[in-house]
């Protein structure tokens, strides 16, 4: 080394400067990377001894890598700004439309109050009710006060109502309407319909987020938007019910499943992750407290979470990190839910519990060769399982639960049981419960989602099995797969959503009425599909496309694929939708807008009324006088009041009907005619059909009907105002719809 140093010396004294020659100009290329002639004397002894005649001046980098990083981050915030500014106007247009129809359709700018309200159908009203009763509270302190102590909304019963109805977002909606001054600006309902709508804009924003974060182009966003506004009938009900749970619940559980998908990838810093992290912790508490069956949502979530990380295709922290989640978000909104036992008795509980105890018990279950691991994978399955049901099994017989009805329904639903039970057979007999039509699949397939969902999700499973194959065989995970790879099922996020999918369709083609939590992101996985390189690149290897170059040939068709799709959509419906908004349509119903301005005109205040569940919602909304029932399910109580009231069209004596009446307390029944004399098959869903069985009035043997009643359907009977019925009730309004009888204090016998 001495040697080397001293001929350099020499070298340097022969070779005045820079001006025999300069190295800095040709700087040298290793691997790829740039690097000076300095740096490559530095390799090692022969790389000195080769330059020795050299003169390698320390000179300063070239200024090509600082460029292309800032172009880079430059084209990186481009991307971000206009895709963020793409979902952000998604949204808004979505909530201006929904605006705009809603006025078409229902004239809400030319009605009166009355008139607006009974748009609210069904349970809706209920919600609205309290929200109005909260603004018309002398402060949000006592009106707060009066929910949690209600007897004034269900006859000889004290409730709470903010416990029982999950009234925390009527509660937020009408402190904000307060404070922030919107009296003089905005009309309480008009303001109420608009928070609805905003959060209908943050669900369809997250969807484009969604599909996004998983595709890594915002025009997947843009695609499952416009899937998601033509299939929007079946994809939510806000056209059906504006003040529906659904509708205030699912723009969170949306929201949570895309910080969700963020979180789950592979490939994101840690400042990103933390983000993520704090989104999903309150999107699920939100979501967890506003719906009382989001439990049962998070648990299929959970479950999805839990096949993920058996077959170790996602890093273990963070499942175990949504687990705590799961666990404070249940903690918390037991609380919140002044300590409601359904949480406790939870599946979303009982599931994370067996799964954390099984992963103590099981050490190693991520080792081993294929047969073993396999081997230890069932065994965790019956482990988490075994444990999961121990433990819900042990909690119900502590903590006392009110989901014993669900049970019974589910046992009837399937098959498992028979029974003659009216509420459970009137509960089956609900849209929510049937099996989907083949119109449902009917439509998606002409709005062109269907056929791309099932190509993307067959190629995303076989990819994902691939995936499974190659964790049990020891490979370990790809954290940045490259597009040249073709393996979309290396990515955690896409694994987590071909589960999430697949259990969410299984139980839609069930129960029709999930169909609102699973066709939104079948609109958001098939465009993340069709606009993804990877999956396209995957496609291409299996099919081994030499031809053309793969990865350009991917990019290309994730890019022209979606816009013909987003052509071929607006060609077809955009001009659907503007005959929607410019059609003007009408909601009138005379008949309950004439039972309700008497109602509030000739009864008293002090007053109890008793009908079917639903037109009790409307009475309640548009008067606020107490009544018997409400459209409640979670209750067992309400179901066996409603029960009760129902036998106004069951095959009664007058003198049963009047026992049942003043056990509640009722003033005035009001009979609906469309519920007495609805038309139908013999054995289908009629109301009173249903009664009939119930209670034993009416048997069918081998295809045979046979009737055991000796009193007529009292419906039709007390219309004839014969005695004994006119002892007992006296009729004060009738109309094509309604028919109100009073409730006499004091019998009075005619013959």
């Amino acid at each position: 080394m001495t040697e080397v140093r001293q001929r350099k010396e020499k070298t340097k004294e022969t070779l005045p400067g820079k001006d025999s020659l300069d190295c800095s100009e040709t700087p040298l290329k290793d691997n790829g990377c740039e690097m000076t002639e300095e740096q490559a004397c530095q390799e090692s002894e022969e790389g000195v001894l080769a330059k020795e005649n050299l003169d390698c001046p320390k000179t300063p980098r070239s200024k090509t890598p600082q460029c292309n990083s800032k172009s880079a981050l430059f084209q990186r915030l481009a991307k971000l700004f206009f895709g963020c500014l793409a979902a952000v106007t998604s949204g808004m247009m979505y909530a201006v439309y929904l605006s705009t129809y809603l006025e078409r359709k229902f004239w809400f700018s030319s009605r009166q109050e009355l008139e607006r309200e009974i748009t609210f159908q069904s349970d809706g009203g209920v919600y609205y009710y309290y929200y109005k009763q909260m603004l018309e509270a002398p402060s949000f302190q006592r009106g707060l006060y009066e929910l949690t102590c209600d007897n004034r909304t269900i006859s000889a019963r004290t409730i709470n109502v903010i416990e029982q109805l999950s009234l925390y977002p009527e509660l937020v909606t009408s402190f904000l309407y307060q404070i922030t001054g919107s009296q003089d600006v905005i009309e309480p309902i008009y303001f109420y319909i608009g928070v609805v709508f905003v959060l209908q804009a943050v669900h369809v924003t997250a969807l484009f987020v969604s599909s996004w974060i998983m595709s890594g182009t915002w025009i997947a966003g843009m695609l499952s938007v416009a899937w998601y506004i033509v299939n929007r009938a079946d994809a939510s009900k806000i056209e059906y019910a504006i003040p529906l749970r659904d509708n205030w619940a699912l723009p969170y559980f949306s929201c949570q499943v895309a910080a969700l998908t963020g979180f789950l990838r592979n490939k994101i810093n840690s400042s990103t992750e933390i983000f993520c992290y704090l989104l999903v912790s309150a999107s699920t508490f939100t979501f967890m407290v506003i719906w009382e069956h989001s439990h049962y949502v998070l648990f299929v979530q959970a479950l999805a979470l839990f096949l993920l990380d058996s077959f170790d295709m996602v890093q273990t922290r963070k499942v175990i990190d949504i687990y705590i989640i799961y666990l404070c978000s249940i903690a918390l909104g037991y609380f919140a839910q002044f300590q409601n036992t359904s949480m406790l008795s939870s599946p979303l509980l009982s599931l994370v519990a067996g799964s954390v105890l099984a992963r103590y018990l099981q050490q190693n279950m991520k080792k081993g060769p294929v047969v073993a691991r396999l081997m230890k994978i069932m065994l965790h399955f019956y482990l988490v399982f075994t444990i999961a049901f121990t433990f819900s099994f042990v909690v119900k017989k502590i903590v006392p639960s009110d989901s014993g009805h669900l049970f019974k329904l589910l046992e009837v639903k399937f098959g498992f049981n028979t029974t003659t039970d009216f509420t459970t057979n009137l509960l089956l007999c609900q849209e929510a419960f049937q099996v989907p039509s083949q119109d449902l699949f009917l439509r998606l397939t002409q709005a062109s989602v269907l056929p791309f969902y099932i190509l993307v999700l067959l190629v995303c499973i076989v990819s994902t099995v691939q995936m499974i194959y190659r964790r049990l065989s020891g490979e370990p995970m790809v954290t940045s797969p490259r597009l040249e790879d073709g393996r979309i099922g290396e990515q955690a996020e896409v694994i987590y959503h071909v589960f999430h999918t697949v259990l969410f369709g299984s139980l839609a083609m069930v129960f029709e009425g999930l169909k609102h939590l699973w066709i939104p992101y079948v609109c958001m996985f098939a465009a993340f599909g069709v606009c993804s390189p990877e999956l396209w690149m995957t496609v291409f290897k299996w099919l081994r496309l030499k031809s053309v170059h793969p990865a350009m040939l991917a990019l290309i068709l994730s890019t022209a694929v979606p816009t013909i799709i987003g052509f071929s959509l607006w060609r077809e419906y955009f001009p659907r939708l503007i005959n929607e908004l410019s059609e003007l349509q009408e909601f009138y119903d005379p008949d309950t807008v004439e039972l309700v301005s008497w109602i509030k005109r000739q009864v008293p205040v002090a007053a109890v009324f008793a009908g079917s569940p639903q037109i009790m919602s409307v009475v309640k909304l548009c008067s606020g006088w107490t009544v018997t029932s409400l459209p409640l399910y979670n209750d067992v109580d309400l179901l066996k009041r409603n029960e009760n009231i129902y036998q106004v069209y069951a095959m009664k004596s007058a003198e049963d009907i009047y026992k049942i009446l003043t056990s509640y307390k009722a003033n005035y029944v009001i009979i609906e005619e469309a519920v007495c004399s609805e038309m139908g098959p013999a054995r289908g869903c009629r109301v009173k059909d249903l009664l009939d069985v119930a209670n034993g009035h009416v048997v069918y043997d081998q295809g045979d009907m046979y009737a055991f009643s000796k009193h007529g359907r009292f419906c039709h009977e007390i219309k004839l105002n014969l005695s004994p019925y006119v002892n007992y009730f006296t009729r004060v309004f009738w109309n094509r719809s309604y028919h109100v009888y009073k409730v006499n204090t004091v019998i009075s016998f005619q013959y």
